[in-house]
């Protein structure tokens, strides 16, 4: 089992999701052969939206999971489902001009009213609470926040409240910030419980899911593409005419020989949350009357949502190192404090964390691979993909199905590989990572 596994899987043993969001549903490994339309590695949001989607028009699907469906990055993220992605859109426009641009920002939008239907068809109750705030930590971040504010305003009919210094007070109860856009639109939820609902609509739908089946192998023929899982209680092929890579960050580690190409593109970043034990109603809506999602503006940002049963959840020590805390609830509890003093008498229940993939340019990679172009990917969510995984599963199932003028926009960005090779790139991100941080302290 390789390290980067090990590590994530040790990091979740103490999450507050996991805890709050018992596992009533398994799905046994899969045994044997069996053929399909469309085959899914990776049981995480974008895997399962897909499959939805495949089998609502009738598709028959199986998806194969290495771990626990929900296990990964999706089942235990900060819980925030944003407008937008990682890069800024002026990222976007430099590659495929504003209407382009535009059309990928109303698709980040699209995905976050795509949560709130498939609750609402599945009978998901994953804790939805609207409101995102968007808060810089010294008057020229402010400056900076409040020109994006108007830019999108302007360039893409996205209106936001501006809130000043002044209102500060109003919306957080903390001295370190200076300003911020509250964001109606956005909001944040359970992403565990989310995860698992939508694993039961699948299974509901007729989608064969098979859980501890790794993928390790995939072979194209005849115009089929076969893969081969193995398990602990033996091995198993899935012979599809398409096939979907969902894994992520882990797909590199789960099966290397997949899709070498990928696995240049991104690299795995540590991402470390913690939990309060339960605090008073008027407590913890006092620190965040709106009970919004909360965010700053640094590259090295720190985030944070109240939860319904009362908790603060506080996101925001990354490693670029694979290197994780080593007491990962005090580092937490004293970034906490950063922004909370006043909460010196409360203490963390839960601390846990795990890997995201990131891109070059925090920009999403989807695209197509295989001699028929019949294995679809994607990657590079960059930590913003509770809400675009969702939408990416519907537009890789769009294009499945003979429509891929959406999946195609994404498509065209274009994405290097991380410098330095196998064994100097991470070294050199870490490099990097540190000239960024001490950016966010000037």
């Amino acid at each position: 089992m390789s390290s980067l596994l090990d590590s994530d899987r040790k990091l979740a043993q103490d999450s507050y999701y996991a805890a709050s969001a018992p596992r009533t549903q398994r799905f046994a490994p899969l045994q044997g052969s069996i053929a399909c339309d469309v085959a899914i590695v990776g049981g995480g949001l974008a895997g399962l939206s897909a499959a939805i989607e495949l089998a609502d028009r009738g598709m028959t699907v199986v998806l194969l999971e290495a771990g626990q469906v929900g296990g990964g990055a999706s089942g235990r993220n900060g819980g925030q489902a944003l407008a937008g992605l990682a890069c800024e859109q002026a990222n976007i426009e430099a590659q495929l001009g504003l209407a382009e641009s535009q059309r990928i920002w109303a698709m980040s939008l699209e995905a976050i009213a795509l949560i709130q239907q498939r609750c609402q068809r599945f009978g998901i109750d994953c804790e939805w609470q609207e409101g995102y705030l968007s808060l810089a930590t010294s008057p020229r971040k402010a400056r900076q926040l409040q020109e994006w504010n108007e830019g999108m305003a302007r360039d893409y009919g996205h209106q936001q409240r501006w809130l000043t210094a002044a209102e500060m007070p109003d919306w957080i109860a903390s001295e370190r910030f200076h300003g911020g856009v509250y964001d109606s639109a956005s909001g944040h939820l359970h992403p565990l419980k989310y995860c698992l609902g939508l694993a039961q609509a699948a299974a509901a739908l007729k989608v064969s899911l098979f859980e501890h089946s790794a993928v390790s192998s995939m072979q194209e023929a005849q115009g089929l593409v076969t893969l081969s899982t193995t398990s602990p209680s033996g091995s198993g092929q899935v012979k599809a005419k398409q096939v979907l890579l969902a894994g992520n960050v882990y797909l590199p580690e789960i099966a290397p020989q997949l899709a070498p190409s990928l696995s240049a593109r991104i690299m795995p970043v540590g991402t470390y949350i913690a939990c309060t034990e339960p605090l008073p109603e008027p407590r913890l809506r006092a620190l965040i009357p709106s009970r919004a999602a909360v965010c700053d503006t640094n590259f090295v940002l720190d985030y944070f949502r109240p939860t319904a049963d009362q908790r603060l959840l506080y996101g925001g020590r990354v490693s670029y190192s694979t290197l994780s805390p080593r007491d990962l609830k005090a580092s937490m509890r004293e970034r906490m404090l950063l922004s909370f003093p006043q909460m010196a008498d409360v203490q963390m229940q839960y601390g846990w964390g795990g890997f995201v993939d990131i891109s070059m340019n925090r920009a999403p990679d989807f695209g197509r691979l295989g001699e028929r172009q019949n294995i679809y990917y994607l990657q590079g969510f960059s930590g913003h993909g509770l809400a675009l995984s969702g939408m990416a599963g519907k537009l890789v199932a769009e294009a499945m199905l003979g429509d891929a003028g959406r999946f195609d926009i994404f498509a065209k960005l274009k994405h290097r590989p991380f410098p330095g090779g196998r064994l100097m790139r991470m070294p050199a991100l870490v490099l990097g990572m540190s000239y960024y941080r001490l950016r966010d302290m000037l």
